[in-house]
């Protein structure tokens, strides 16, 4: 499956209320988001096995990954491309052997000492941030800001994305910062119209 990073959309379940999660995340595909990332803190995994499988359904012949957020039975349940952990959401090795050699995983880094530890055999990239400090995720570590985000990019081993607070005029700096895309929760999710949205990003072009 073709990683590309260039625009994560990781999905917000109150956000995408209004419009529905299927349409919402369909019009921001259409409008550039390369990587879609099922994230739902609260519903259970029987809840959202048949939400994520509509969704890989929904994406197909679209060539957009779907990754779920934390949820390995999910992941493995729906059919999805991939999955993407944090620091304590279990095992890198326990994940990669569940998933397979062909599945996309990704791991949240927060820290050097995090980054440091990091099992490059396993994974296919990491989520760098929070860049800001951001209302959806309340338990996140110190915002890094660009110059820290820049020094643990250099440091990375593996493709990176940045996520945290992230707009499109933030673009041009996580360019600069070396990343090979950028995550974005409510800056689509959370507007009237995601495929408008989306658009408004520049595409990276860095195909992992």
């Amino acid at each position: 499956m073709r990683l590309d990073l260039s625009l994560y959309l990781v999905t917000d379940p109150e956000l995408c209320a209004e419009r529905g999660l299927e349409d919402t995340v369909l019009a921001a595909v259409a409008g550039g988001v390369t990587l879609v990332q099922l994230r739902d803190k609260q519903a259970g995994d029987a809840e959202l096995i048949p939400v994520a499988r509509r969704l890989k359904a929904a994406l197909a012949g679209s060539g957009v990954p779907l990754l779920i957020n934390d949820r390995l039975e999910v992941a493995l349940a729906s059919g999805a491309d991939g999955l993407h952990i944090g620091q304590d959401d279990g095992e890198v090795h326990e994940a990669r052997a569940a998933l397979g050699p062909e599945a996309i995983l990704g791991l949240s880094v927060q820290t050097h000492d995090q980054l440091a530890r990091v099992d490059t055999t396993r994974l296919d990239y990491l989520g760098l941030g929070p860049v800001f400090a951001t209302p959806s995720k309340q338990d996140h570590a110190a915002p890094l800001g660009f110059d820290g985000l820049a020094a643990l990019a250099g440091a990375s081993p593996l493709p990176t994305v940045a996520i945290g607070g992230l707009k499109a005029e933030h673009a041009a700096a996580v360019q600069r910062a070396g990343v090979n895309g950028m995550a974005v929760i409510s800056a689509i999710c959370g507007t009237p119209d995601p495929q408008a949205a989306a658009r408004a990003f520049p595409y990276f072009g860095q195909t992992c």
